[in-house]
């Protein structure tokens, strides 16, 4: 007969008590987590609480509140409820804490109330990144992901979509009262019954049309004509599927170890007036003075790109594929030649399209271009239908041109982009589940994400130097 290994009798005696230090590893990254809390100046940071009152109940620590919610987004237990419960039985807690064990409306108020000063915790730990030398220094991506709010979709308006759904309960009102003058030629019991009925209904469907009213009217004082009512700070946002309410989240990635060096929530589905601000804070994590950034064509936007160049950024963001003429198969922009000494262009038939005026649209100067003799030109058909081809020029365009030779000679720069920051936002969506966020508001959610980021950077690190390493670098 096989022998099994047998556990310990429940009811047996122990002489000589076991340390809860004994059922912690020494490789075990809640180790880490401790270290890098203690090495913290909490009051440096912003943390609410961290002395004790003079009178009134004893509080916790914001160091033991601190290490739960690191230690809990580290293992995916976000919810301050399952963190609650976690604290009573998990042992890794129990030896993080010392026996520790607040209730989930003291867990959850502590991330309430120390959005900013968590933020802080995430940035601290980006500077120890960057004092180890993890990034590369040269190279970081950029992209934005949409995120779930708490908000349901039926819940969010816009004004077409409020215009459709009183719609609809109009035609229903109007549908009640002719089943009720229907319900007029029908026996007396019977008909009692029927316009009863009816007659709630129709009540509950004014009273919805009331709600939207008042919805139309707040979305008269809102500046981008949406209202969620759930998170007021979410926003409706185009994706690939059917579109999400929810955020929009901003983060850079260095392509040396995959960290995230930035990150920022915002409640814009789009990214053209993200580039400049992220890079920004990117080159000021890293610290220093150049810095390369890949970002896909949903960031090409000529302001932006301007604004990183004049910052020392070198940015590579492919142009937006909306050329009506190379579209329908006739020349476009790029086949044209630009003369920068003699200020004109050069068609492919050799002709020269030489500067006629400058206009100024949306704050921009641009300058207009065409040649007198394209109704000769044996070339016409394939360039334009009007008659004449009209280009085009950004006073910076120049700007453009460089950036459009750094991607040439860089081809693989959109693929690296890919493996860098597409990532860590599905490693983090993963973590979060189906629901994704938790909270409400835009401070809240982010504070959320930067507990994500931190967790997603600190795990990183342990898989990169390993736990001992990581905990003597911190305690030095």
């Amino acid at each position: 007969m096989k022998r099994f290994i047998e556990g310990r009798d429940r009811s047996q005696r122990i002489l000589l008590p076991e340390q809860l230090d004994d059922y912690v590893a020494d490789s075990n990254p809640v180790r880490v987590v401790d270290v890098f809390v203690d090495e913290l100046d909490l009051v440096q940071m912003g943390f609410e609480g961290t002395m004790p009152a003079q009178t009134g109940r004893p509080a916790y620590h914001p160091s033991v509140l601190l290490k739960i919610y690191i230690y809990g987004y580290l293992n995916r237990l976000q919810s301050s409820r399952r963190l609650e419960r976690e604290a009573q039985r998990n042992i890794e807690l129990m030896w993080l804490t010392g026996h520790l064990a607040p209730d989930f409306k003291t867990i959850a108020n502590f991330r309430k109330d120390n959005g900013r000063a968590i933020s802080n915790v995430c940035k601290q730990f980006v500077v120890l990144c960057q004092r180890l030398g993890l990034f590369s220094e040269a190279l970081v991506a950029i992209d934005g992901s949409k995120f779930k709010a708490v908000n349901n979709r039926d819940r969010n308006f816009t004004s077409a979509k409020l215009q459709r759904r009183m719609e609809e309960i109009a035609a229903s009102i109007d549908r009640y009262l002719t089943a009720l003058d229907t319900a007029d030629r029908q026996e007396p019991d019977r008909k009692q019954l029927t316009t009863t009925r009816l007659h709630e209904n129709i009540a509950a469907l004014k009273a919805q049309m009331r709600e939207l009213e008042d919805i139309q009217l707040k979305l008269q004082k809102t500046p981008d004509q949406q209202v969620s009512q759930t998170d007021p700070d979410a926003r409706s946002m185009k994706t690939r599927g059917t579109g999400v309410v929810g955020y929009n989240v901003q983060t850079v990635v260095d392509a040396k170890h995959h960290l995230i060096v930035a990150h920022e929530v915002t409640n814009i589905g789009s990214d053209r007036d993200q580039l400049h601000s992220m890079s920004r804070q990117a080159q000021e994590a890293i610290g220093t003075a150049s810095l390369t950034v890949v970002a896909d064509r949903g960031y090409f936007k000529g302001e932006e790109i301007l604004a990183c160049t004049q910052a020392g950024i070198n940015v590579i963001v492919p142009k937006n594929l909306t050329s009506n003429a190379s579209a329908e198969g006739r020349f476009g922009k790029a086949d044209f030649i630009y003369d920068a000494r003699a200020n004109e262009y050069q068609c492919p038939a050799g002709e020269r399209l030489i500067w006629r005026f400058t206009s100024k649209e949306k704050g921009l100067n641009l300058h207009r271009y065409w040649s007198s003799n394209c109704q000769q030109c044996s070339l016409k058909s394939a360039c334009t239908p009007s008659p004449q081809r009209r280009v085009t020029r950004w006073e910076h365009e120049s700007v453009l041109e460089a950036m459009q030779e750094r991607l040439e000679r860089t081809p693989k720069a959109m693929r690296i982009r890919r493996q860098t920051v597409e990532h860590p936002f599905g490693t983090i969506k993963a973590w979060m589940g189906a629901t994704h966020f938790l909270t409400k508001t835009k401070a809240r959610v982010s504070t959320e994400m930067s507990l994500h980021v931190l967790a997603y950077n600190m795990k990183r690190m342990i898989n990169v130097l390993g736990v001992g390493t990581l905990m003597k670098v911190m305690s030095a």
